[in-house]
């Protein structure tokens, strides 16, 4: 069997279907196969009618993020703020993703792709409905109801893990926004203004993903219990997947954080920090 028919065997069994809307989690590293043998699978499993759904992060296109600290650590003042006039403002059709995977990658860059155009929390996407879930991507709403996030919610996405695991489920994001009285931080950028680079500021939540492999942990215990649970297991090569629907993990989550961290969020500091951004 070939790695393409192998991939699309395995894919299959765990329940990807034609016409479904996928937001793919994906470390390729244990699978065995590039990322566009894994892409022309899943694109040849969704067909015409279904959506292929990746995030295409840009953490280094601030000015506090781990990414630019870590490259900025031993300048002087004066050299930092030299390196900082250089970041190249956001350009959703040219920007490359950020430690997103080369799966990301194949996606953003593969033929008839859209992008969403916030300069941090960008999405990419193939497939029927790709225009329409990343249009109108708010710049102050990194992950919110203004996001594509709200748009997969409200069409019965589905979230498919390979190779990684809740850590980096950027779909309970959502949910912190919808706990309520999330503390709010500012963020800043570099962006494209009619061909200019200029850098804008805005408050967001202050988005924080350190407990989300807690989270994951007791949305699939409360799962099991149930008789037709949401989350489906499999193997693809030599490393893991999970297939689920997106909106019930999102409303588990919503009640998870309500009750597990004050006010929404962690308080604190060192732990206040999405490890893709900031």
């Amino acid at each position: 069997m070939t790695v393409h028919r192998s991939l699309r065997a395995g894919l299959g069994a765990l329940g990807v279907r034609t016409g479904d809307t996928l937001l793919v989690h994906a470390s390729l590293r244990r699978i065995g196969a590039p990322p566009d043998t894994v892409l022309a699978a899943l694109l040849e499993l969704l067909g015409p009618h279904g959506t292929l759904v990746v995030p295409a992060f840009t953490a280094g296109n601030s000015d506090t993020s781990r990414t630019y600290l870590a490259r900025t650590r031993g300048m002087t003042e004066r050299q930092r703020a030299a390196y900082r006039r250089r970041m190249p403002a956001f350009d959703p059709e040219r920007t490359p993703s950020e430690d997103m995977g080369v799966l990301a990658e194949a996606v953003r860059c593969g033929p008839g792709a859209a992008r969403s155009a916030h300069p941090q929390t960008s999405f990419a996407a193939v497939g029927r409905r790709a225009a329409e879930l990343l249009a109108d991507h708010d710049e102050e709403c990194h992950l919110g109801e203004r996001s594509p996030l709200a748009r997969l919610y409200d069409a019965g996405a589905r979230v498919l893990f390979l190779g990684v695991g809740y850590e980096v489920c950027s779909a309970f994001h959502l949910a912190e926004y919808r706990v309520g009285d999330a503390p709010r931080r500012e963020y800043s950028c570099a962006v494209l203004r009619d061909g200019e680079r200029h850098w804008i500021s805005y408050k967001d939540i202050e988005l924080d993903d350190h407990d989300f492999g807690t989270l994951g942990a007791a949305f699939e215990a409360e799962d099991a219990e149930r008789a037709d649970p949401f989350v489906r297991h499999g193997w693809l090569g030599g490393t893991r997947t999970r297939l689920f629907p997106l909106a019930p993990a999102v409303d588990f989550a919503v009640r998870w954080l309500a009750e597990n961290r004050p006010h929404g969020v962690s308080v604190d500091p060192s732990q206040t920090a999405a490890r893709f951004l900031h």
